[in-house]
């Protein structure tokens, strides 16, 4: 008899107790309506930029500004200006935002955008795969490649790889991105220089400091534009093929699809080509 009424109450305490919780648990508990917690949780369910960026009104782009045509930041102001800052502008309004740029450098643009300092990186990135085991790229917008620029005097010396790469041929590079790799790749008996700036790399050549630069064929096409003493070699020839697209975060399908829509939209119905227009063409 004793047994069981000690039984019993021990079954009384721990109901009790357990009430107590319940009731504790209940009290601190900030009452919702259901329209409210359905709206917060639909809120922390979206995880794409495409909802992310509109909410937060700024579309973060990171870019070299180093790259015109494409970037260019200007050391005394530190506005940007190129094509694809004009791009960028577009694609923030697209979204209902405006554009912030990130600064960064070819050797930290895709780790930069891997790690969420950014939102997409624009200004000229060309496709590797290097790249892409890092970050996803939209649809491309133009293709290139790598050719010589040189003075106008040298047009004729070095049209190919192999005119290039000789002993005593001085050819200067900027560092971090496919200028570089290419290069290397390919200089083996000529002098190879890292010029840290790509700002002031074709004043190397005008200067008679170094005799060729092999870099992207629109950027040839730009940088003899601006620079009579220069000459871009077959930039309709060059000696690789690329892609330029911009570079996005890995695993967010929906943003991706939106911007590859708005980039198939951009390069056929004019915008892209208005943009080009006021940087490549005279």
């Amino acid at each position: 008899m004793r047994r069981t009424v000690t039984l019993s109450a021990l079954a009384a305490v721990l109901a009790a107790t357990a009430a107590g919780s319940a009731l504790a648990v209940g009290s601190t508990s900030k009452p919702e309506s259901p329209r409210t917690s359905a709206a917060e949780h639909a809120r922390q369910q979206r995880g794409t930029l495409l909802d992310r960026v509109p909410e937060r009104g700024v579309l973060r782009v990171c870019t070299t500004g180093d790259y015109r045509p494409f970037s260019h930041r200007d050391p005394k102001s530190g506005a940007y200006t190129g094509i694809d800052i004009k791009m960028a502008g577009d694609l923030a309004e697209s979204l209902d935002a405006k554009p912030a740029f990130v600064p960064t450098t070819w050797a930290e643009l895709v780790d930069d955008l891997a790690a969420g300092r950014c939102d997409v990186g624009m200004g000229g990135v060309s496709v590797t795969l290097a790249r892409a085991r890092k970050a996803s790229f939209s649809e491309p917008y133009l293709t290139d490649g790598k050719t010589p620029i040189v003075r106008c005097e040298d047009k004729d010396r070095y049209r190919t790889l192999e005119d290039i790469d000789q002993p005593g041929v001085r050819v200067v590079v900027n560092p971090g991105g496919t200028n570089e790799e290419f290069a290397r790749a390919h200089v083996k008996r000529a002098t190879l220089t890292v010029h840290p700036d790509n700002t002031t790399i074709f004043d190397e050549i005008i200067a008679g400091r170094a005799d060729v630069m092999m870099t992207d064929a629109s950027e040839t096409r730009y940088q003899s534009a601006i620079h009579p003493e220069l000459c871009a070699v077959h930039p309709d020839e060059p000696f690789s093929f690329s892609e330029k697209a911009y570079a996005l975060p890995r695993g967010d399908a929906q943003f991706k699809e939106y911007v590859d829509q708005w980039v198939h939209l951009a390069t056929h119905d004019g915008t892209y080509e208005k943009y080009e227009d006021e940087w490549m063409k005279w």
